[in-house]
C-alpha cells in the first residue's frame, strides 16, 4: 500500500513500449510487515518477469531495531542481482529508493561490472528533516548513515532522478562534484488505465461510505507534521465560511481517508484532532487507517470535490495529483509557491489552485480558502475541467520514456567507452 511502488509498477507495464525490457527485482511479499494490495498486482502486465527474494524475518532483527526491509533482504537482493548481471543481458541497473540502503549496491556493480546504475530518490535521502532529529536517537542516527552512505551511492551511478528539479538542486548543492547534465527532475505521474481497472475492482468498504445528505469533498493519502499549519488554515478557512454562510457550511463534509501511517484500525486521528483545535469537528470525518489504491480512487471519483493540501517543504510533489487531474473532479489545492505540485495544478484548470511561501503568507489565504471550498459546494461547474493536455507529459507511458531515453543514453555511453561508464 505504500506509495514508492507506483514508479516501479508504471515502469515494469511501459518500459517495454519504450524499447526496454523489464526485469523487477524485489523481496517477496510475505516478508513485508505492510499489510499488502493485492488489486495492484493486477495492474502489471502478467508477462513482466518478476524474480522474487527472501528478507530476514522482521520478528529477529526488530530487538535490534532494524525494520528496514532494505536491511533486512540485503543479502538476498545482492545475491539475486549478481546472479542476473552474470546470467542475463543486463544493461542498465535502475533502483528506485526508499528504501535507500540498495542503492548501496551501485559501487559493486560499477567495480565488478561496469553495468550502469541510474538512481532513483523518490524522497530526500539526507533531509532537512532527518537534520532537525536529535543526533542520538533513531531518526537521528538515520540520517547520521544517510549523510555518510548517500555520496557513495551517488558517486557510483551513471544518472540520477528524483520526483522534481529542486530535490536534484538541493543534492548537487551538497556534493559540489555531481555533473547536473547527469541528473534529472520526473515526477511519479499517473496511469489513466487505473481507471479503467477501478471498474472491476473490489465492491465498495467503509472509506467508500460517503454521506449522500452532504456535499462531500475529500482527501486521501497520508498526513505528516510538516503539513499542520496547512491542515489548520484549511479548518480556519471552513469556520470562515461558517459564519458568513452558516446553512451552506452545515451541508459539507470534509472526509479525510487514508491519514495514518498503517493499515491497521489503531491508527489515530491526527486531522480529527487539529481540527477539533479549530473548533470545526463538526464537519469533519477522518478513516486514518489506509485504504487500497483502487478503493482510494474509486472515493475521488465519487466525491463532490477533491481537497489537495501538501507539505511547506520546496522540493515537494504529490503523485497524486494525477490520478486527481484524472478523475476529472474538481480540486481545491494548497502547496508551496515552489513545488511543482503547485505548477502543474495552477497551469491545468479543473481547480482552485493556491500556493504560499511562508506561514505569514498562508495565514492570508483564510478568505480565498473559504471562497475555494464554497465554488466546490455550489458551482464546481465554474472551475472547469482539468486540460488533459497539461497533465500527458505526466502520463505513465511518457514517464517511462523519459526513462527509456535515460537508459538509452548510459547505455550507448557504455558501449562507446567499452568498458566501465
Amino acid at each position: 500500500m505504500l506509495a514508492g511502488i507506483h514508479r516501479a509498477r508504471h515502469l515494469a507495464k511501459h518500459l517495454e513500449s519504450a524499447g526496454w525490457q523489464p526485469i523487477v527485482l524485489c523481496v517477496d511479499e510475505t516478508f513485508h510487515e505492510e499489510p499488502l494490495d493485492h488489486t495492484l498486482g493486477a495492474l502489471v502486465p502478467e508477462s513482466v518477469e518478476i524474480v522474487k527474494v527472501p528478507a530476514i524475518p522482521a520478528r529477529l532483527t526488530r530487538a535490534a531495531g532494524v525494520g528496514d526491509i532494505g536491511l533486512r533482504a540485503w543479502p538476498y537482493l545482492r545475491r539475486a542481482l549478481f546472479c542476473l548481471l552474470k546470467e542475463r543481458r543486463v544493461d542498465t541497473v535502475f533502483i528506485t529508493g526508499s528504501p535507500y540502503y540498495p542503492m548501496l549496491l551501485a559501487p559493486e556493480i560499477k567495480r565488478k561490472t561496469g553495468v550502469p546504475v541510474v538512481l532513483d530518490f523518490q524522497d530526500p535521502w539526507v533531509s532537512t528533516w532527518g537534520a532537525s532529529q536529535r543526533p542520538l536517537s533513531k531518526s537521528g542516527l538515520a540520517h547520521f548513515l544517510a549523510t555518510r552512505l548517500e555520496p557513495r551511492a551517488v558517486r557510483a551511478a551513471s544518472f540520477l532522478t528524483s520526483v522534481s528539479d529542486i530535490q536534484n538542486d538541493e543534492m548537487a548543492a551538497r556534493y559540489s562534484w555531481l555533473d547536473t547534465s547527469r541528473m534529472a527532475g520526473i515526477p511519479i505521474g499517473g496511469d489513466p488505465d487505473d481507471f479503467v481497472a477501478l471498474r472491476s475492482a473490489p465492491p465498495t468498504d467503509a472509506a467508500e461510505q460517503l454521506d449522500k445528505g452532504f456535499v462531500n469533498l475529500t482527501y486521501v493519502g497520508a498526513f505528516w507534521p510538516r503539513a499542520d499549519p496547512q491542515f489548520r488554515a484549511l479548518f480556519r478557512a471552513f469556520n470562515r465560511l461558517r459564519a458568513a454562510e452558516p446553512a451552506l457550511a452545515g451541508r459539507i463534509k470534509l472526509n479525510f481517508i487514508g491519514t495514518g501511517k498503517q493499515s491497521k484500525n489503531t491508527a489515530t486521528c491526527q486531522v480529527l484532532r487539529l481540527a477539533e483545535d479549530e473548533g470545526a469537528a463538526d464537519a469533519v470525518r477522518e478513516i486514518p487507517q489506509r485504504v487500497p489504491y483502487l478503493r482510494a480512487l474509486r472515493v475521488l471519483a465519487k466525491s463532490d470535490g477533491i481537497l489537495l493540501v501538501g507539505s511547506d517543504e520546496p522540493h515537494y510533489t504529490a503523485s497524486k495529483i494525477y490520478s486527481c487531474l484524472m478523475s476529472g473532479r474538481p480540486f481545491l489545492s494548497l502547496f508551496h509557491r515552489s513545488s511543482s505540485a503547485h505548477a502543474i495544478l495552477s497551469s491545468s484548470g479543473g481547480g482552485c489552485a493556491l500556493a504560499f511561501e511562508s506561514l505569514q503568507e498562508l495565514a492570508g489565504l483564510h478568505a480565498p480558502l473559504a471562497d475555494g471550498l464554497r465554488t466546490l459546494s455550489i458551482a464546481p461547474e465554474a472551475l472547469g475541467r482539468a486540460n488533459p493536455q497539461v497533465y500527458k507529459p505526466f502520463e505513465a507511458s511518457a514517464i517511462a520514456r523519459r526513462f527509456a531515453d535515460i537508459f538509452d543514453r548510459v547505455g550507448a555511453e557504455r558501449r562507446f567507452h567499452g568498458h566501465k561508464v
